[in-house]
This record gives C-alpha cells, structure tokens and sequence, in this order.
C-alpha cells in the first residue's frame, strides 16, 4: 500500500468506529458535517429509524453571494441547521465530525449550531 492509501484506509476505520460509538451509546440524534472541494454539508439523521430528518448545505441559494466553503459559510450553515432542527423540537444531539479535526470550520459550525440553542 502506498502511503495515501495508507490515510485514507486509517481514515475509513476511524469513521466507522466513531459511527459505531454514537451509534450505540446515544439516544440522540447524530449531526453529520461533511466537506467537500467545493461545499459544506450537514444531516441530521435518526439511526434507530434510519432517515434523514434535516439538511443543510452551502449548495442552497442562500449562499451563493458570499462564499461557501469558508468559516463564515461555516458559521452560517450553522445557524441555519440549528434554526431547522429546533423547529422539528430536537434539541440534543450528537456532533459527528467524521474524522475530522475540531478547528477551523467544524470549530465555527459547531459555535455557531450552540449559540442557536443546540446542545451538543
């Protein structure tokens, strides 16, 4: 194996265990931050019941004016996802970061998702 493959094979097996981990120790559920090149993402899903119960992304149109893969984009989709899921009267949940480093942007989406009211 090379050293990339390598990464992304550790990478793998830390977000299946991490997944394993939430999965089965909370009741709540999970908020799942992906990244792309280009774009920001978020899921609120349910495991027990296996569905999507909010989303959010720096996709949608009220991103295209500023950017949408930086900290501001960020601490926006973090507010928006937090106003989405208090109205479906959720408001403890579990953070999966997938692996990735709490700073930078995961730092200010999850600021931002816990100044709206979200505990996690």
């Amino acid at each position: 194996m090379n050293r990339l493959e390598e990464k992304r094979s550790r990478l793998a097996r830390r977000r299946t265990k991490v997944r394993f981990a939430i999965r089965s120790r909370h009741a709540r559920p999970r908020l799942v931050f992906n990244r792309s090149n280009r774009f920001l993402a978020v899921q609120l899903i349910d495991d027990v019941k296996g569905v999507t119960l909010a989303h959010a992304s720096t996709m949608e149109e009220s991103f295209k004016s500023g950017g949408r893969k930086n900290k501001e984009a960020a601490k926006k989709l973090g507010e928006l996802i937090a106003e989405r899921v208090l109205k479906l009267g959720i408001k403890q949940i579990v953070l999966d970061r997938r692996g990735i480093l709490y700073h930078g942007k995961i730092a200010a989406f999850a600021d931002a998702a816990r100044e709206k009211g979200l505990e996690f």
